[in-house]
């Protein structure tokens, strides 16, 4: 009985993106070479090189021009080059065209750590003559090493079809009856020649980095304008917090009495209609006030609301059939508009809690305004079938604190004898509130925070 050898399995071909990446096992040597060569990188960054090395070819050919002598000439083309880079240096805009160009043709993993921005200060001026001067000497040394080397490499090429030995800048390279090996030596040569490229170009960018990097002073501008997007951000974030969250939990709560007494008690789901009504318009303008900032626009069509408009949050949450017990100093009217808006929409988030929390649960409000600052009191029961504290994470009341803090004000949200107690504690005096500010916000960044231990709803 015949039996039919299994079909002998051939080596496969791995992927051409694998060869570029080094390829398999002990064959990955040669693609690692191919693939550096492949690199766009690896020919803008000797033309970035070659630029500098013709810039100083034209100071020579200026003052004092060439010399037979190939030494001589590459040191005219280091030497000539310098009154010129000290001009250019002091030039702000130098600073950008060269940032923009190293970003362009050094390809670096990150942009970023190139600058484009223009000298500010003497220590820029400095370091983007060091630069110049750098581009300049190795765009020379690299120019020079190209141009002999390529012209080495084809005399090798050609030599076995010469007369006599081969020499080059006065040595000699091969003898007349070696000439044969000029065919083997191009190769090695200019593999060498493009590896001192790829060496040359890479020291260039890690220059480029360090020469024309950011500066300190660049570097702590671009911290602290992205800090100010993040709190801008965060600030967006709480104000559509409280005011949608507080409508839509009004509305929620209206809604659900008025589809309650929808057929015993007329009067009343006409007035829940219009508190769902007149909170959905305030939503409404709050949040386009709040999409005209994120697009640069405008006020609004109305200003954030103030402890003036307290009458219409406390009327809402009556409507919803939450008691309220306010005690409001007739002095809210006289502080300042910023301490005012703060004011309301910490209340409103406390209230909002309450109304959501435990509908229908009565609230008290303290608001008493002293001769320096501004305090916030609200108190609510707890939850009845509540099991234990309330959460720690509460976005709502994160952003109250926060809003507190920016002042230079203290917020508390704790449980004391099955009841939820909001603190707020606001300066009037916005001088001392702004120097207090850094400090409770270096308090707050690490945690140490009055609320920790009981968070908020």
């Amino acid at each position: 009985m015949l039996r039919a050898d299994p079909p002998a399995v051939s080596p496969s071909l791995p992927p051409l993106g694998e060869v570029l990446r080094g390829g398999r096992g002990h064959h990955g040597a040669v693609p690692i070479s191919v693939a550096a060569l492949l690199r766009p990188a690896v020919y803008t960054r000797w033309l970035h090189l070659a630029m500098g090395g013709v810039f100083a070819g034209s100071c020579v050919m200026v003052v004092p021009g060439f010399d037979e002598s190939l030494p001589r000439t590459l040191l005219f083309c280091l030497i000539s080059p310098l009154p010129l880079l000290a001009l250019a240096a002091i030039v702000p805009g130098t600073r950008h065209a060269e940032g923009a160009q190293a970003r362009w043709l050094l390809k670096p993993r990150d942009g970023a750590e190139i600058s484009v921005a223009p000298s500010r200060s003497l220590d820029d001026r400095w370091r983007t003559w060091l630069w110049l001067v750098f581009r300049v000497w190795l765009g020379v040394a690299v120019l020079a090493l190209t141009a002999n080397g390529l012209t080495l490499a084809l005399q090798f090429g050609f030599a076995p079809f010469r007369q006599g030995s081969l020499q080059a800048a006065g040595v000699r390279m091969l003898d007349s009856d070696r000439l044969f090996l000029g065919p083997f030596l191009a190769p090695p040569l200019v593999l060498a020649l493009m590896g001192t490229i790829i060496a040359a170009g890479g020291l260039q960018a890690r220059a480029a980095r360090a020469l024309l990097g950011p500066s300190p002073a660049e570097r702590l501008a671009e911290v602290e304008h992205r800090a100010e997007q993040l709190l801008e951000r965060n600030r967006l974030a709480a104000e559509l917090h409280d005011s949608v969250g507080h409508a839509l939990t009004l509305t929620i709560l209206q809604a659900g009495a008025a589809k309650q007494l929808a057929s015993t008690d007329p009067a009343f789901v006409h007035r829940a209609l219009t508190v769902i009504e007149e909170t959905g318009r305030r939503a409404m303008d709050d949040l386009e006030r709040t999409v005209g900032l994120l697009r640069d626009a405008p006020a609004g069509p109305r200003a954030r609301p103030t402890l003036a408009e307290l009458d219409t949050l406390l009327d809402g949450a009556r409507a919803a059939g939450t008691p309220i017990l306010a005690d409001v100093s007739p002095r809210i009217d006289s502080i300042p508009g910023v301490v005012s808006r703060e004011a309301y929409r910490i209340l409103q988030e406390a209230v909002t809690n309450a109304l959501r929390h435990v509908p229908g649960a009565p609230v008290a409000i303290d608001i008493v305004v002293d001769g320096s600052c501004l305090e916030l009191r609200v108190v609510n029961p707890l939850p009845a079938r509540s099991t234990g504290p309330p959460r720690q994470d509460g976005k709502g009341l994160r952003g109250a604190k926060e809003r507190a803090v920016l002042l230079g004000g203290e917020f508390s949200a704790t449980s004391r004898d099955e009841h939820w107690i909001v603190e707020t504690r606001l300066p009037l005096d916005m001088g001392s509130g702004l120097q207090a500010t850094r400090g409770g916000l270096a308090s707050f960044s690490r945690g140490d925070s009055v609320m920790a231990a009981d968070g908020g709803p």
